[in-house]
């Protein structure tokens, strides 16, 4: 799951999506040094991420990817993933896509003293170029992988994924429905017992 996945599986608690936001930037236990709602998003994150990675479906679609992509076929499905999310959003949620980024844009900026370096400096490339509606096109997804690419150095040439996700548009998206609805139940009943 990648950004848009994170802060929708969070609630509405605007601390627990910044602290899911930004959890890839705070490593091991030094969590414990934020507050309690920053904390239980951080501690969210990490169990999505394990809860993913080790799903049966993710797996499945990872796979068809692996051959090419390698390491990178998990972040590349995490894009994926969000893209089916932010396209099927009304499914989701009866608050716009639009809305909803507008909002976690201005939760992120009234909370600008909270956030890690790391974010800091992504935020306003979040922001201008509008990364979580870009989600819901090929063209946006498209300009996401290539800007992964940089940020990889290039390693794998994400952005040319785009063909395996046209290739297997329909499984991917059958998988992703299947997959989100357990992850769903699952970040409920794990915001409970944070």
């Amino acid at each position: 799951m990648n950004f848009l996945a994170h802060i929708y599986l969070s609630g509405e608690n605007e601390l627990i999506q910044i602290g899911n936001f930004m959890a890839d930037s705070i490593r091991g236990k030094s969590y414990t040094l934020y507050s309690p709602p920053l904390i239980k998003g951080i501690l969210l994150h990490r169990e999505i991420d394990t809860f993913t990675d080790a799903h049966p479906i993710f797996r499945k679609s990872k796979h068809r990817l692996h051959e090419k992509y390698g390491h990178y076929s998990g972040v590349i499905m995490d894009i994926f993933y969000d893209h089916f999310l932010a396209k099927n959003w009304a499914n989701y949620s009866s608050i716009s896509l639009e809305q909803t980024a507008e909002a976690f844009y201005d939760n992120l900026q009234r909370h600008y003293d909270l956030l890690t370096e790391p974010v800091k400096k992504m935020m306003p490339y979040l922001i201008s170029q509008n990364w979580l509606i870009s989600y819901s096109t090929l063209e946006g997804l498209s300009l996401i992988l290539y800007q992964m690419d940089h940020r990889t150095k290039k390693r794998v040439a994400m952005h040319e994924s785009i063909v395996e996700l046209n290739q297997f548009y329909a499984e991917f998206e059958s998988e992703f429905t299947a997959f989100f609805e357990e992850i769903k139940i699952h970040c409920q009943e794990k915001l409970a017992t944070l």
